[in-house]
């Protein structure tokens, strides 16, 4: 059964372009193995994530990170079953907060800032409709 987990976590720590470039390698291979495709935002030190693929390693992989010392306050915010892949081209795309994309971020927030964990399900999931089709991915 092919699903789609949106969740969000916060950084335990400050972040670098190296820790980023590393979270993404082995995002990117580890994802590859297990067949999950997706996506990844980097706002204000908040990781929101889109995963996609058979259940079972969607649940498996959302356990190792919530697992991960580098995340804290981690929350599914949303869970369906799909019919097809959104981001059939990545094992892991990233999205970070650049000057370029803070109108996206800001399109979807409800307040000043963004903040993933106050948004909809729906509002999540047109955030990422919107990203794959009109954003430049870094990585």
């Amino acid at each position: 059964m092919l699903t789609q987990l949106i969740y969000a976590s916060r950084s335990a720590r400050p972040l670098g372009p190296g820790d980023i470039k590393d979270i993404l390698g082995s995002s990117r291979r580890n994802n590859a193995r297990l067949g999950i495709t997706g996506a990844l935002c980097l706002h204000n030190g908040v990781f929101l994530q889109i995963l996609e693929g058979e259940r079972g390693a969607v649940n498996t992989l959302y356990h190792r990170i919530v697992a991960d010392s580098r995340h804290r306050d981690a929350a599914i915010l949303d869970f369906a079953e799909v019919n097809r892949r959104q981001f059939t081209r990545w094992s892991m795309g990233l999205l970070a907060a650049t000057e370029e994309n803070r109108d996206l971020f800001l399109a979807y927030a409800s307040g000043a800032e963004f903040d993933p964990y106050a948004m909809s399900a729906a509002s999540l999931r047109a955030l990422f409709v919107e990203v794959q089709a009109n954003v430049r991915w870094l990585g």
